[in-house]
């Protein structure tokens, strides 16, 4: 590309020469594009600038905040609000697992467009459970893009899900009947789930009668995609919240 106009947002930033940084820009034309440009652009605001560049690093240019809000008062109010509180760990959250999971140069329209609407919403005042909510909803979105959609109406063996019976989630298998006496033993260590969370996680969707289920069950994905190693807005959040108790 040269001299491509390109809008995103930034995922990830650091510092790369004295008056420069390396950029990971999540772009609405083309996905994830490294680059290099001059430092100080912002997170979580719409960016617009210059890409050059026929290699995996490009070379940025002329990067400046733009307005993609809707015009309307309310939206024009949001577009200019902060993200603060937890809802600025929240959204470090969604930066860091984009820029860790998403393939470089490989355009999602459709993913870039939930980013930038959840980025909207946690500009909101929002309670603890919508908080949730909109982060797993996120995840969700973003699971369906990697392909990674779990199946909620058969186990592992393709039977269907029984409301009675208990079972576990293993990312690489699905979900697995709890039947054994071993099974049942190692229950206790193990996030487990009732059938009749599942069956009402497929009726339902993402609600708040199922967000703890939900919560549950992307833990254990995103932890799997992510090979075990430790999210650092994770940690920043958790940190937060043993401070303030």
């Amino acid at each position: 590309m040269r001299n491509e106009a390109l809008t995103g947002y930034l995922l990830h930033q650091r510092p790369y020469q004295e008056k420069r940084a390396l950029y990971y820009l999540f772009s609405q034309q083309h996905g994830v594009i490294h680059g290099i440009g001059k430092k100080g652009a912002p997170l979580f605001e719409p960016l617009q600038l210059f890409a050059t560049g026929k290699r995996d690093l490009k070379t940025f240019s002329q990067i400046n905040i733009v307005s993609l809000a809707p015009d309307t008062s309310s939206a024009t109010s949001l577009r200019y609000a902060q993200i603060s509180g937890q809802q600025q760990y929240a959204a470090l959250y969604l930066n860091e697992i984009l820029w860790k999971l998403l393939p470089t140069e490989d355009p999602m329209p459709d993913l870039w467009q939930h980013y930038q609407d959840s980025l909207l919403t946690l500009k909101q005042q929002l309670t603890a459970q919508e908080l949730r909510l909109c982060l797993r909803q996120f995840e969700q979105y973003l699971f369906e893009q990697l392909g990674f959609a779990v199946s909620l109406v058969q186990d592992s063996s393709l039977e269907s899900i029984k409301t009675d019976d208990t079972y576990r989630f293993l990312p690489d298998v699905g979900l697995v009947p709890i039947v054994q006496a071993n099974d049942n033993a190692d229950a206790t260590i193990q996030v487990v789930f009732k059938g009749s969370e599942i069956v009402a996680m497929a009726e339902l969707g993402i609600t708040v009668a199922t967000l703890s289920a939900w919560s549950r069950l992307y833990r254990q994905l995103m932890d799997y995609l992510l090979d075990y190693q430790p999210l650092q807005s994770r940690l920043l959040w958790q940190q937060q919240q043993r401070y303030q108790s």
